[in-house]
């Protein structure tokens, strides 16, 4: 049985632009990764096509954040036709588990009625946002759940949206690719706001993560339902709208 990561290891490796990964379900050790070119999406450059647009204003899905994030990050982690084995072993997925029960690692959730057919799930530290996995079990759901993430994001003042590695799914979308010093100097502007609030709090990864000037998640949680869906139309227009 795999030890679990402990989350101030984890939220201090993040802070340096480090993550880890495990060669399989099954692993017992995990590896740490440092891309040499980091894939990041800008928040200002999210590609809406209008067939995209049409399935997120008309509601397609049931769009919800924090509802479920175990059931994400299981989905997530489950083996499925495309995709046979997964990276997140049981200590990673432990140790999100417990980083979302201290309110940093945050998940979106796209149901079909009551059926959770898609989503995503990362970690927020200051004004980052690491985008661990997404997992999709219709058309468009974790293409919906990436545009629900933007407007989040970029409604909760966030900068920096890292993506990890590059897919054709995700440069659709407006993924771009760069050099791991320019990562580093993104990341460090979205961590510096927060530096000196987490610094009188304790310096620790934890505070930096909770300071003052961190990115608010949960912007859009007043424009949610009592079901605690946010409606498409308000998702869109957020991507539409210029800085």
């Amino acid at each position: 049985m795999s030890e679990p990561l402990d989350p101030s290891l984890l939220l201090g490796a993040y802070s340096v632009g480090v993550f880890p990964m495990a060669d399989s379900r099954d692993a017992e050790e995990v590896y740490w990764v440092e891309p040499r070119r980091r894939a990041i999406l800008p928040l200002d450059g999210f590609h809406l096509s209008r067939s995209l647009r049409k399935v997120i204003a008309g509601d397609r899905f049931r769009v919800t954040a924090d509802r479920a994030f175990a059931a994400i990050i299981a989905l997530c982690a489950e083996s499925a036709e495309d995709r046979p084995d997964t990276w997140i072993n049981a200590s990673i997925e432990q140790a999100f588990v417990r980083l979302h029960g201290l309110g940093l690692a945050h998940s979106v959730e796209c149901w079909d009625g009551d059926r959770l057919v898609g989503g995503l799930y990362g970690l927020a530290l200051g004004r980052a946002f690491f985008g661990e996995s997404m997992v999709s079990r219709a058309p468009n759901a974790s293409k919906v759940a990436i545009a629900a993430l933007v407007a989040r994001l970029r409604a909760g003042g966030f900068t920096l949206l890292d993506c990890q590695f590059m897919t054709e799914h995700l440069a659709s979308l407006g993924a771009i690719e760069v050099p791991r010093a320019d990562y580093m100097a993104l990341l460090g502007a979205a961590l510096s706001s927060t530096a000196s609030s987490a610094a009188a709090a304790g310096s620790s990864p934890a505070a930096l993560a909770e300071a003052a000037g961190a990115g608010a998640f949960g912007a859009l949680d007043a424009a949610a339902g009592a079901d605690g869906a946010v409606p498409g139309k308000v998702i869109a227009q957020l991507l539409v709208q210029t800085s």
